[in-house]
């Protein structure tokens, strides 16, 4: 037997022109289709995202802008300070100034109580404060 007789049947991927078998190509198409398809099926779809709803402004605090801007007050009306130790002072002064008021103003807790002294949450904003620079305070040596 010769080598050209028992080789009749060729399994060579390659086309007998040289060029690539249609078969081949067409897979590729076809795996192609069925990836993008996967990807169009999987997209993320468009987002229907609401802000949350703000709790209502009390009546005492004019609405600004949503942008908070912290304020540099040394002194604020129905804040006991005086009796602080001046290192406890500065803290509750800078952490007064540094955070924002809840009642919806975007003014930080100090700016509040000096423009609209009735408001209640930066009132209890900063008892709270208060209470805790002195808890802490007390329970270092």
């Amino acid at each position: 037997m010769t080598s050209t007789a028992s080789n009749s049947t060729d399994t060579n991927p390659v086309a007998s022109d040289g060029g690539v078998p249609r078969r081949a190509v067409a897979s590729v198409v076809v795996t192609m289709a069925l990836l993008a398809a996967l990807v169009w099926a999987f997209r993320p779809l468009a987002s229907n995202f609401a802000p949350a709803p703000l709790q209502p402004v009390p009546k005492g605090c004019p609405r600004g802008s949503q942008e908070f801007i912290p304020s540099n007050l040394t002194a604020l009306p129905d804040l006991p300070l005086d009796k602080l130790s001046p290192k406890v002072k500065n803290r509750v002064l800078l952490r007064l100034n540094m955070e924002p008021c809840n009642c919806g103003c975007a003014r930080s807790i100090a700016a509040c109580l000096a423009s609209d002294p009735p408001c209640e949450i930066a009132k209890e904003l900063a008892k709270k404060i208060l209470a805790e620079e002195e808890k802490e305070t007390n329970s270092a040596p």
